[in-house]
């Protein structure tokens, strides 16, 4: 059985893996300043998430990953 961080991790990389699927695959365009705050919000997940000390906050990656996911849905609407 996976446990509660795994799931949340798990949770992250699927959401990571809809905005790269809305972004290459579907071929949307994005105004700049949109694409600008959904890369932002996935490069500060990323910095924290490689911090050579091995600690990241969960919370901040689901913070950040779900911001720039949302940023793309609201895009849509």
């Amino acid at each position: 059985m996976m446990t509660s961080d795994g799931l949340r991790l798990r949770k992250i990389q699927r959401l990571a893996h809809d905005i790269m699927d809305e972004v290459n695959l579907k071929k949307v365009q994005m105004p700049p300043e949109l694409l600008t705050m959904v890369i932002d919000n996935l490069s500060r997940a990323v910095g924290d998430l490689t911090d050579p000390s091995g600690n990241y906050s969960l919370r901040y990656l689901e913070e950040k990953v779900g911001n720039a996911h949302s940023l793309l849905v609201k895009r849509k609407l």
